[in-house]
């Protein structure tokens, strides 16, 4: 095995902030150690932060590689190792790419096509290939307003990777979209619909989503099942949404929009994932709880970019102060979504797992990602 080691860094282990060595042999963690090391060869990380690489588990960010500008499709190989390059530098080591399955064909206002089936068999095929500079899993969400659901998930099995499948309703006055004003906005502002459209929109989803939505729920509960996938939920809004997601097998709320919601998930031991530009910029852009709220109450568990690859790292950094540290932060976007997915293999310093690792400092208060390595390896 090749031994690399990583010393004079500031190591954030197991819940510790300490002046340490990390020693690897190759792919993993041999040994974690306090203090300088004087072994010839050693690296000098000149005091810099050395932590796990951080694990996402629901991020847009491939679609907007996909489709940089409205009705442009990039070639999908470029966009995927643009994506990929672009949470590499991040300090991103593990991600669960979000893909939709459920489509609307019959619809034209509400069209959206299918797509997921052939978009990961792409990512796998480059993942197989050794294409990609990072660890690639498969997250489902599963539109549950939607036509093709079932025969969508029944494209998918055991052998995909499918780490994740989430219960999305975005049916109008449901969850997110409770506030039908937000969802007007968003309509207009997104896709310029008209008053007469906007309304016959909104129509045509709420029709559909009543009479699928009991038998979609659980389609996609059966087959997470069957792929081995963690089962979430998304925007849990009251505590009747988090007793329905509890009554799946839910293991992971994603972005639950109320301090109600986040309560009950506690309740039920439902780990509670919240977005990090919620943090960064204060607040909900929606108008919904404040993951800053939830993390001084106790009630948040784990963080996603979401919609910013960066972000991830930015919140844990502002975080640290209300979390207790930077360790305590940092297990936000390491340790916790690893344990969330079920991954026990990496998101903590420890010897015998991956090394995944991310070198950052701070710059102004700002962290500046310096090296990312996975499985030993530096990609970025």
């Amino acid at each position: 095995m090749t031994e690399t080691i990583l010393t004079n860094a500031r190591l954030l282990a197991e819940g510790e902030e300490f002046d340490g060595t990390l020693v690897l042999d190759g792919a993993i963690i041999r040994e974690v150690g306090r203090g300088p090391s004087r072994v010839a060869g050693a690296i000098d990380c000149g005091g810099d932060y050395l932590a796990p690489g951080l694990v996402e588990l629901h991020t847009d960010n491939l679609e907007r590689h996909l489709s940089p500008r409205p009705g442009v499709d990039w070639p999908h190989r470029s966009a995927i190792l643009a994506h990929d390059a672009e949470l590499a530098g991040t300090g991103i080591t593990t991600v669960f790419d979000a893909l939709r399955v459920g489509s609307i064909v019959s619809d034209e206002r509400s069209r959206y096509g299918r797509y997921a089936r052939p978009m990961a068999d792409e990512i796998l095929g480059m993942r197989a290939e050794g294409a990609l500079r990072i660890s690639h899993f498969l997250h489902l969400r599963a539109e549950v307003c939607s036509e093709t659901l079932e025969a969508e998930m029944d494209e998918f099995g055991p052998a995909d990777s499918v780490g994740i499948v989430s219960l999305m309703d975005h049916t109008p006055g449901q969850r997110q979209f409770t506030d039908l004003t937000q969802l007007k906005r968003y309509l207009r502002g997104k896709y310029s619909m008209t008053e007469a459209e906007i309304a016959a929109h909104i129509g045509f989803q709420q029709t559909l989503g009543a009479r699928v939505r009991d038998a979609h729920e659980g389609a996609a509960v059966a087959a997470a099942r069957r792929y081995g996938a963690t089962l979430a939920s998304h925007d849990d809004t009251t505590a009747e949404h988090v007793a329905r997601s509890a009554a799946h097998g839910v293991g992971l709320a994603e972005f639950p929009t109320t301090r109600a919601a986040a309560e009950a998930c506690r309740a039920h031991g439902i780990a509670v994932m919240m977005g990090a530009p919620n943090l960064i910029r204060g607040g909900s852009h929606s108008g919904n709880v404040a993951a800053e709220e939830l993390a001084r109450a106790g009630l948040l568990d784990a963080f996603s970019s979401d919609y910013v690859p960066a972000a991830l790292l930015q919140a844990a950094v502002r975080l640290a102060p209300v979390a207790g540290g930077m360790a305590a932060a940092i297990a936000t976007v390491t340790a916790a979504p690893a344990a969330a997915a079920g991954l026990a293999d990496r998101g903590r310093l420890a010897p015998g797992l991956r090394a995944d690792l991310l070198r950052f400092a701070l710059i102004g208060g700002a962290p500046r990602v310096v090296e990312t390595w996975v499985q030993g390896r530096r990609v970025a």
